[in-house]
Formats: structure tokens, sequence, C-alpha cells
């Protein structure tokens, strides 16, 4: 089995498996292949021998090649489970691709990345074997991130707020029919448990910020900036029933906020100001309590259905 991280120096305690047959230093009868033992001396580097006990109270020098930790002999390929899935470009079985971000918002300018996100659904028969598939890929050259279809929608059901975006934003690069089914039902996902989340979310970014603020004398302006429009996006989920993703009439006061042209006094009295449209929409509200959970559990099964082959 291939060793992860061969170079570095394993620490004393560290159970290990011998590949190799070992004589015990000071003679004695040859230990077989395959025997567990425990580090008990360390070298300076990966060049030399470790000192090793062995169950019976022998000892012998072993180099790092010639044996294994316990623990990843036990795992066997369980343990290195990107190895084993490398054989399939999982980017194959994405179903959904969007951006969202500063390019949906409207408040991208000319060196802003391209975030680019969605959804993926491998075959039931990767979903099913022994090493499971990831929660979501990542592709960070690009900025692209997929998630998992299941991943996805119980992050959609608790209201996150990146991934309820992506279920509205107008910038759709790749939609199956499938991807279209779970489009066509995204109010399933709308319910009030976007005021808590946003608004805890909010809250406790903007202690972060003030506290740098008193510290420091400065903050992240762009991260105050997309806190702002978050307060914003909520109120209009809570009116309206729907994600907003453009920013329209706001658009030139979050840029002087990205630029640090407004004082922090400024910005955070706006921000407690939209706490207060926020509490005010949520007291009047038309979304559910919850979301709908069946018709979305629904889905996913009728979606693994569909990948079995």
């Amino acid at each position: 089995m291939r060793e992860r991280h061969p170079n570095l120096i394993v620490p004393i305690g560290t159970q290990v498996v011998t590949r190799v047959e070992v004589v015990p230093s000071g003679g004695g009868t040859t230990l077989p292949k395959g025997i567990v033992g425990e580090l008990i001396k360390t070298p300076a580097d990966s060049t030399h021998a470790y000192r090793v006990r062995f169950p019976d109270g022998a000892e012998g020098n072993l180099r790092r090649h010639e044996f294994s930790l316990l623990k990843h002999v036990k795992t066997g390929p369980l343990g290195d489970r990107d190895r084993v899935l490398k054989e399939f470009d999982l980017f194959e079985f994405v179903i959904y691709r969007c951006i969202v971000g500063s390019h949906a918002y409207g408040l991208s300018h000319e060196e802003s990345d391209v975030d680019r996100r969605g959804v993926y659904l491998p075959p039931s028969d990767l979903q099913w074997c022994l090493y499971g598939v990831p929660e979501q890929l990542e592709n960070p050259e690009s900025q692209e991130v997929y998630w998992e279809l299941q991943k996805f929608l119980v992050l959609a059901l608790k209201a996150n707020p990146n991934v309820l975006e992506c279920l509205y934003t107008p910038l759709v690069e790749t939609k199956t029919q499938l991807a279209s089914e779970l489009l066509n039902m995204r109010e399933a996902f709308l319910s009030r448990l976007v005021y808590q989340t946003y608004n805890g979310y909010v809250l406790s970014q903007f202690k972060k910020l003030e506290q740098d603020w008193r510290a420091l004398g400065e903050i992240k302006w762009k991260h105050a900036m997309h806190l702002i429009r978050l307060l914003l996006s909520g109120i209009t989920v809570l009116r309206e029933g729907f994600v907003p993703l453009s920013v329209k009439e706001h658009r030139d006061k979050l840029l002087a906020i990205r630029r640090g042209d407004i004082a922090w006094d400024e910005v955070n009295a706006w921000r407690l100001e939209l706490h207060k449209c926020f509490n005010h929409a949520y007291e009047r509200t038309k979304l559910p309590e919850i979301p709908d959970y069946q018709r979305v559990n629904d889905f996913l099964v009728g979606a693994r259905r569909s990948m079995v082959r």
C-alpha cells in the first residue's frame, strides 16, 4: 500500500507493521514480516533508521521504507479514498453549474474572480461503494465548487445563503433535466429559517469586524460590504419570497463601503437599521416556519434512482 507523506518523521509511540524480516539487535530469532512494533526512537532525518520495540521485548532498527503505520494497514484503501476514486473524473457528473459572487451581484470589476458553483450527482454504484464520494469537489485554480446533491440539498434546507443563491442566480452555464427540476422547486427551500441563519451570521461577523476596528483601526471593507448585502437579500427573501442577487439601487453605496469611503460608524448604523427592517419583514412574512422537507426528500430519492445502472 502506498504510504502517505513518507518523508515526514513519524513520532515516538506510533505503532507500525514491518515490511521486511527483522534481525533483533544483539541477535536472536529473526522476526517475520508483518509483525507489529512500537517506535521508541526517531532519527534526525528520513535517511536514518528508527528504533522499534516488538511485543516480545526485542528491538530492531528499521528505515522508513521498511515499515508501514498500523493505522494505514488496518484501513487499507479506505484510508486513501482520493487515490481510489482518482480513476473516475467526478467533474463529469456535474448536473448544474452557475456563476455567483460579484458577477451575479453586479459588483464585479476587472480583477474580480468568476465564482462557479453547482451540484454533482455520481452514479449510484459510486455512492454505494465502500469509499463513498466526497461531499464537494473543488478546483481552486478556476474558483469552482460543486456539492454532492444530498449535501447541496441539506445546506439549502438550512438556508445557507451561498447555496440558496445558486438556485436563484440568472447566470447558469450547465443545467441538466434533473437540475431543471431542482430549480423549478426552489421555493421549497425558503422558510423563516432565512431570518435566523442570515441574522446569526451577520451578527457574529460584525462583532469580529468591530473588534478589528477597535484594535487595529481597520477592517476588511469587502467583507463588511457583503454582510450588508446579505441583510438586504434576507429582507427581500422574507418580503417577496425569492433570493435576489443583483444589488440594484444599492450598488453605489455598497461599492463605496468596499473602497472604505464610508466611515465605520455610518456602515454600522446602516447595518442596525437593516436589522430593524429584517425584524419587521420577519413579523409579516408569508414564508412557512420550515422548508418542505418531504418534497425535497422525494426529489433526492428520485434523483438517486435515476443514477442506478
